[in-house]
């Protein structure tokens, strides 16, 4: 790469974080999701993200995309399967709780889940009622049709909040884990609480590359948290999550080397 290309990238860089900085978005039924889209074949992460990941709103709710990884011409990552439709996860997803607290005398837990890829039209009817009843809405998934999921992994994180039903943070069903390199971070923020309460994004959660040791969030009332990164049953990117302190929310968050 030349040095005018490696200036584009980073420009290119500043401005998505900028713009998800300023992203005001109002309330929606599904809250604080981010889906990246199945059309970012041969496409860098930060031009991906500017072009399909969807964001179903909420009060409060940001996006940030930073970062940027190698070449494009990379071909996603797909590991060996098991045989059973058990062994590969397909209606029992692996489960990782990210985080855990208490908020104005609630508790609350945020989990992420792996699904495995369905080999065919059966499995992918089992999986899809899986999903159902583990929580996830079905507007979130791929033409609410189960035979979209053949072939597909997915990834949900979530919000349990009290005795409130689970609330989506990020999710996306993809052919196969581009895994984040270098800087890159993804991440969704929103509000601690139950849905559509309202209020600060004050829970960021997010993904980074199994390299990062450490994730700076920066509030909005100029102090930061730093968080370990740490790994998720069946994902090949690391994750973490923070939150902000009362009164405050999110503002940016970056991969501390």
């Amino acid at each position: 790469m030349n040095e005018m290309t490696d200036m584009t990238h980073t420009d290119l860089a500043l401005l998505l974080a900028d713009a998800a900085d300023e992203a005001e978005i109002g309330i929606a039924p599904v809250e604080a999701v981010i889906r990246r889209g199945r059309r970012r074949r041969a496409r860098r992460w930060a031009v991906a993200a500017a072009t399909t990941l969807v964001l179903a709103g909420s009060t409060g709710v940001t996006l940030a995309v930073t970062g940027l990884p190698g070449q494009t011409d990379r071909k996603p990552t797909v590991a060996a399967a098991p045989s059973s439709p058990e062994d590969r996860n397909v209606d029992i997803p692996q489960e990782t709780e990210l985080a855990r607290g208490t908020d104005h005398g609630k508790s609350w837990r945020v989990v992420v889940s792996v699904w495995g890829a369905p080999r065919d039209e059966s499995e992918a009817a089992l999986q899809l009622a899986a999903m159902r009843k583990y929580g996830i809405e079905p507007a979130l998934l791929p033409d609410h049709r189960h035979q979209h999921l053949v072939g597909m992994t997915s990834y949900y994180s979530g919000l349990y909040y009290g005795d409130n039903p689970l609330r989506p943070i990020i999710f996306d069903t993809l052919k196969g884990w581009e895994p984040l390199t270098g800087t890159s971070l993804a991440s969704g923020a929103l509000a601690l609480g139950k849905a559509n309460s309202g209020g600060p994004a004050r829970l960021v959660v997010g993904q980074v590359p199994i390299t990062a040791r450490q994730v700076k969030c920066d509030w909005k009332d100029g102090t930061s948290t730093m968080v370990e990164p740490q790994a998720v049953a069946g994902s090949p990117v690391e994750w973490f999550a923070c939150t902000a302190p009362e009164g405050t929310a999110y503002r940016n968050a970056e991969v501390i080397q």
